[in-house]
């Protein structure tokens, strides 16, 4: 009889056996696809050592200027909080709390978490209150976009060699490497891990991973009566006629599927549809130069970029911005509308759309990284300023609600048909 651990697929519910991995190997579900877990090598000792490195980095990025801009012997530098400060200034503040809080607060959360958690267990003692740590670790990797940022910067450094001398700042240096140093953290950090040591340290006072015998018929968790925390992944038996509890490690809310799923998804994506008309028609830019003022949409920016010969730049450009955007919000409702009709046509490729979905989304916010750096650099008064446009905030409002919609969609909905028809 196979007493290994269960564990549940997050985004099918699929009830499977642990199993022992070799080094760096990873465990997918049968059925879906997905990414179960993966067997990382020293795992806590190199999200230690990565983390206090980023730290020092992120330091840097945020101490010196991230580009310069050079005309006529005069150089306008700028930090990154230094560009939030310019567009708060100009009374565009829904925007700079969007940059502020994705490319400055999250990572830095983030990486003070992770070495919040790590430190006390490389002395031989568990932190303080890990679950409460762990949930703000999980949140917070998912709205940090570093390296949406470097693209962004990139695609600004385009547009201003066209205008004067570029400079390159100690700090795109730093976030550059801070870039790769997220990455591997997040490669290297194994949650499997961490609550095993954990629960090693408090003498098994932390649950460990559920090992019932279920029948054939519950293959799912949902049918057995269990709980998946898709924070730290312990599955618990749920008390009996309960929909909702917390989690016994972590302490993130359970539910068999997320409470209202489809109609939050709805509400998301109406109001990005809403939004996405004037995100696309009113002008992302307003310069004005000795030669007149100009306003600029997104689509007269890629224009722009592949008449001057940035036309890779461009091509990135309009599939973040326009393509992106549309897309997710029509897959959205496909996912949506097939889920409401309990459509059991082809589950796997519609799993994998919504994981598509659920990744690309930030890549979105390209736009808005470069309209802020181009707003803290482009203030030559009488010569040329930039000012941000309208469009901005509604583009953003887009990107944040159509990441709503994806995190609101409970994956787990489209296999319910093929479960009741199975059934």
């Amino acid at each position: 009889m196979n007493d290994a651990p269960l564990i549940a697929c997050h985004e099918c519910d699929l009830l499977q056996r642990e199993t022992v991995l070799p080094g760096g190997g990873t465990a997918r579900c049968t059925r879906c696809g997905a990414e179960l877990y993966r067997n990382r090598p020293d795992s806590l000792n190199r999200s230690l050592a990565l983390t206090l490195a980023a730290i020092v980095l992120f330091g840097i990025a945020n101490a010196f200027p991230i580009v310069g801009l050079s005309v006529n012997g005069d150089i306008v530098q700028t930090t990154l909080f230094g560009s939030v400060r310019i567009l708060y200034r100009d009374g565009m503040w829904p925007l700079a709390g969007l940059v502020l809080f994705t490319t400055l607060l999250m990572p830095l959360l983030q990486l003070v978490t992770i070495a919040y958690l790590l430190l006390p267990l490389r002395l031989g003692r568990p932190p303080q209150r890990p679950d409460v740590a762990f949930r703000f670790l999980q949140w917070a990797g998912s709205w940090g976009m570093t390296e949406v940022l470097i693209l962004g910067v990139l695609v600004a450094l385009v547009k201003l060699a066209h205008i004067a001398g570029v400079v390159p700042g100690i700090a795109l240096w730093a976030f550059g490497a801070l870039m790769l140093l997220l990455a591997a953290i997040s490669a290297a950090f194994d949650p499997r891990e961490f609550w095993e040591r954990i629960a090693t340290l408090t003498s098994g006072a932390t649950p460990r991973a559920y090992a019932p015998h279920v029948s054939a018929a519950a293959h799912t968790a949902a049918r057995a009566g269990l709980f998946t925390c898709h924070d730290c992944g312990l599955l618990s038996k749920a008390a009996p006629h309960a929909h909702d509890a917390r989690c016994p490690r972590c302490g993130a809310e359970l539910h068999f599927r997320k409470p209202e799923s489809l109609a939050r998804t709805w509400a998301f994506l109406v109001a990005a549809i809403i939004l996405y008309i004037p995100a696309n028609t009113l002008p992302m830019m307003d310069t004005s130069s000795l030669f007149g003022a100009q306003k600029d949409t997104i689509l007269s920016g890629v224009v722009y970029l592949w008449t001057s010969g940035s036309w890779p730049l461009a091509v990135v450009v309009f599939i973040a911005s326009i393509a992106v955007p549309m897309l997710k919000i029509l897959a959205l409702i496909f996912l949506v509308v097939s889920a409401q009709a309990r459509s059991g046509w082809q589950p796997t490729q519609r799993t994998r759309i919504y994981r598509v979905v659920e990744f690309v989304g930030r890549w979105s916010m390209l736009d808005i990284y470069v309209v802020t750096l181009l707003v803290a650099l482009v203030q030559f008064n009488a010569l040329a300023t930039i000012h941000a446009g309208p469009a901005a905030i509604a583009f953003g409002a887009v990107v944040v609600l159509t990441m709503f919609a994806a995190m609101s969609f409970d994956p787990r909905l489209i296999w319910d048909a093929a479960e009741k028809n199975r059934g």
